[in-house]
């Protein structure tokens, strides 16, 4: 072997040597116990209490009975010479439709149709995202809603609605082409 190797292997070694002598634990922890006693020493802070809960008391909603007030308000008006038929009774013995499971709120005209007889049809989306086809004298939603004329961009249709005195009133609603 070279000198030249030979001295840096001793090199090598020395600082290898000076390393592991530095990384040594000392033993020498009396500043740290010293800052431990300390801090052990010191007053500790008063603890707050624990907050006392108030328990839950629950609301019942008495309203829902009512109109939603999202439809429009029932608005009698006699002064026009409209007539209200007061002498209308809804049916209670017929099958209900599958759209009279939901309110006029939740349906929406997608479309019109017409059949080869030129007689207008329309589609209603429900609150599913299904179509339904829809004619003349079909009930849909749960105020016993009868469809009475479709036009090119509405459907207009009579709902039996009870009177607020007792009774069952005629009211008209349309749906117009979304």
């Amino acid at each position: 072997m070279s000198l030249h190797c030979i001295q840096f292997r001793s090199i090598f070694g020395a600082c290898a040597v000076l390393l592991v002598a530095a990384c040594a634990p000392a033993n020498n922890f009396s500043d740290l116990q010293n800052f431990v006693t300390e801090v052990n020493s010191r007053p500790s802070a008063p603890v707050d209490p624990v907050p006392e809960f108030v328990p839950y008391e629950g609301f019942i909603y008495g309203a829902a009975s009512l109109r939603s007030p999202f439809d429009i308000p029932l608005v009698i008006d006699t002064k026009s010479g409209a007539v209200m038929n007061q002498n209308v009774v809804p049916d209670f013995e017929r099958i209900p439709e599958l759209l009279e499971n939901q309110s006029l709120s939740e349906l929406t005209m997608v479309g019109r149709l017409t059949t080869t007889d030129g007689v207008y049809e329309a589609l209603i989306e429900d609150g599913f995202g299904e179509v339904h086809r829809v004619g003349i004298g079909n009930h849909m939603g749960r105020n016993y809603g009868r469809i009475e004329q479709i036009s090119d961009s509405q459907l207009n249709m009579i709902e039996i609605v009870p009177s607020g005195s007792g009774g069952w009133v005629e009211r008209p609603q349309t749906l117009t082409l979304q």
